[in-house]
């Protein structure tokens, strides 16, 4: 089972469904990567209703028995578009010639996001094949722009909302089966996002007297500019800790003892404290406890002798819980203090509301993943990065971010870098869960 997934993984990264190159490659690679997905996945594609939505939005409907449930299914998401591969970074293996070596499937999009999409896949062919008919409607969601912030995730949203439907579980990618959550937390661990920060895209623009770089004035544009950037440092937005990461420090507390105990009792008692000293440590533990701001471009000149009339810079945010767009850009505003530094947001979400974890939802997920991760300790935590299902995402909904693939440090390093690569024991587990996903939650075992 195991071989043929890593197989029909690697033919589908020989697939380069770059959606930011589109413009110059166009569509051919992704109406390819349909056709074969129908090619792989017969009985998917014979007994669930497919339409398209959007330019590459595909919606599958499993159709359930039970008619009572038919607004409020399970939506499983996924993504079949991929990052560019930068061709200066070092590849143990080509980005796109999906080898199979060492017990793993190298490739871009092997972990982001097509390893996924063919556990998905997996696991209703399996079901198909087994008779399983589920007594709630299932839905599946594959979209062909996520990478790009496209329109497919949002135009199958909008569909479903405008029929009336409204999920009972969503689940699309974010957190992982992960070794070590916390430095000194060292516990094989399940993280299931029941949030994301936002984002947004800020610009800083400033004009100048253009002339010889030979007679400088004493703030040029490009000096201006740098100087805007350099006052958006790590403690430009408050430190503050989501419910969702208490809950995950307390969930942890007994797998673990002695001295990281005793730490983690106190961090759950204290969250105020606790916020501070993430945000200290930076990395992964800093962006779960304030918004981040991330100079990511600068542009400004013509010449070396030239003093330039403009400059600019685009930052990158993510917003935390309890922040939104414009309260972002107000704070970086300040933060600034320059009136002659235009601040203009390009685009921006808000951060998703959070889901529970005290409902039978988020219960089936930690039982799948039990099934499929024996002993591993499923908690929340919030996703950092953005996904698809904050188009779905609304107050009190059950949205959850999980990919049931195992990720080290190393591999978790390699997701829009060199050498991505899956563990092809993963791809088979992945499959479990999803199948135990579904059974649980839609299954005649289950008490509606």
């Amino acid at each position: 089972m195991a071989q043929n997934s890593a197989e029909r993984l690697s033919a589908l990264v020989r697939i380069p469904t770059v959606s930011a190159s589109m413009d110059s490659t166009g569509i051919e690679p992704f109406e390819t990567l349909i056709a074969t997905l129908r090619d792989f996945y017969p009985l998917l594609h014979e007994r669930l209703e497919m339409e398209r939505v959007s330019q590459l939005g595909l919606l599958y409907r499993w159709k359930g028995t039970d008619e009572t449930l038919a607004g409020e299914p399970v939506v499983l998401m996924a993504h079949f578009d991929v990052v560019p591969a930068d061709q200066t970074d070092r590849w143990t293996h080509p980005p796109f010639e999906g080898v199979i070596e060492s017990g793993k499937v190298w490739g871009r999009g092997t972990l982001d996001d097509k390893g996924t999409l063919v556990c998905l896949c997996e696991a209703v062919e399996s079901l198909l094949a087994s008779g399983f008919v589920p007594r709630r409607d299932v839905y599946l969601s594959f979209a062909g722009s996520e990478e790009t912030y496209g329109e497919d995730a949002a135009a199958i949203a909008e569909t479903l909302k405008g029929r009336g439907i409204r999920p009972y579980l969503v689940l699309d990618e974010g957190g992982a089966v992960i070794d070590a959550p916390l430095p000194w937390v060292k516990v094989h661990s399940a993280m299931v996002g029941v949030g994301e920060k936002g984002i947004m895209t800020v610009r800083l623009d400033t004009h100048a007297e253009s002339g010889h770089a030979s007679t400088p004035s004493s703030l040029t544009a490009v000096s201006r500019i740098g100087r805007a950037v350099s006052r958006l440092t790590a403690s430009t937005f408050p430190a503050h800790l989501p419910d969702a990461v208490t809950t995950m420090l307390s969930d942890f507390v007994p797998y673990v003892s002695g001295a990281p105990q005793t730490l983690l009792k106190a961090l759950v008692k204290a969250p105020a404290l606790t916020a501070q000293v993430f945000a200290r440590m930076g990395g992964e533990p800093g962006a779960l406890a304030h918004t981040t701001v991330a100079p990511t471009m600068i542009e400004g000149g013509t010449a070396s002798n030239v003093l330039p009339s403009q400059a600019s810079a685009t930052v990158n945010v993510r917003i935390a819980l309890g922040e939104t767009t414009q309260s972002a850009i107000a704070r970086i505003r300040r933060r600034i203090g320059d009136p002659k530094v235009d601040v203009t947001m390009v685009e921006g979400w808000d951060p998703s509301p959070e889901s529970p974890t005290d409902n039978a939802q988020f219960a089936a997920i930690r039982d799948a993943v039990e099934a499929s991760y024996p002993g591993v300790v499923t908690v929340p935590y919030i996703v950092m990065a953005t996904t698809d299902s904050r188009h779905f995402h609304e107050p009190g909904m059950a949205v959850y971010r999980f990919s049931p693939l195992a990720m080290d440090a190393a591999q978790r390093g390699t997701v829009h870098g060199a050498d991505e690569r899956v563990e092809i024991d993963s791809l088979e587990r992945g499959q479990v869960f999803f199948e135990h996903l579904v059974r649980g939650t839609c299954g005649p075992e289950e008490e509606f």
